[in-house]
């Protein structure tokens, strides 16, 4: 699976820019010195273009876009509120261009988790099976509910240990490493599904 190793970038235009040298590095600041600052309507236009070659660096011509013709998934919660607000004494205030990474990072580990859960294949079963046979779009998973007592462990389970066990058994493949990028796709995936239940940890 293809993933982005985090970085520290303040624009979009910046993200673009850096993986079209065939890289990234940390920017202090998108603006140089002397220039006027690009209007929100025309920060808007470069971040949409950003945007778009962001998702045409997946494993086609929009990954993306494939798998939500597939398959919903729900898009993270909006944090514009907190655009002009401060991160800590030495982080800086919060920007237009801050927001909209955090939601496209995000959404796209989302994605990659839907990917993953309706594929047998990525899944490794040795009988064909994906997750959303017993699951379909993630329903009744309940991760909101973990951590709880889980009879088939014996033991107080994470959400990721009740994954697994299903990835085991019913489905057939093979386990995943607990920090791994597919299990923490898995979990983005799942949560996303569930977005507004409420955390019952414990709840049977």
């Amino acid at each position: 699976m293809r993933t982005m190793k985090p970085f520290v970038f303040a624009t979009l235009a910046v993200v673009l820019a850096a993986y079209r040298e065939g890289g990234a590095e940390a920017v202090s600041d998108a603006t140089p010195k002397g220039a006027e600052a690009p209007s929100p309507t025309e920060q808007d236009r470069i971040d949409d273009a950003a945007m778009a070659q962001w998702k045409r660096r997946g494993e086609g011509p929009d990954w993306m876009a494939e798998e939500l013709a597939k398959h919903k998934v729900l898009t993270p919660a909006p944090n514009d509120s907190l655009i002009g607000k401060g991160q800590g004494a030495t982080s800086g205030s919060i920007t237009r261009e801050d927001v909209k990474v955090w939601q496209q990072e995000t959404y796209k580990e989302a994605v990659e988790g839907s990917r993953i859960f309706h594929s047998g294949d990525r899944l490794k079963s040795t009988i064909a099976v994906s997750c959303d046979m017993c699951h379909p779009d993630g329903s009744n998973t309940h991760p909101e509910t973990y951590p709880k007592f889980q009879h088939q462990l014996g033991r107080v389970a994470l959400f990721r240990d009740a994954i697994n066990w299903c990835i085991e058994n019913p489905v057939r493949g093979r386990k995943l490493e607990p920090d791994s990028a597919e299990m923490r796709a898995l979990e983005t995936y799942l949560y996303a599904q569930r977005k507004g239940a409420r955390l019952e940890y414990g709840k049977r």
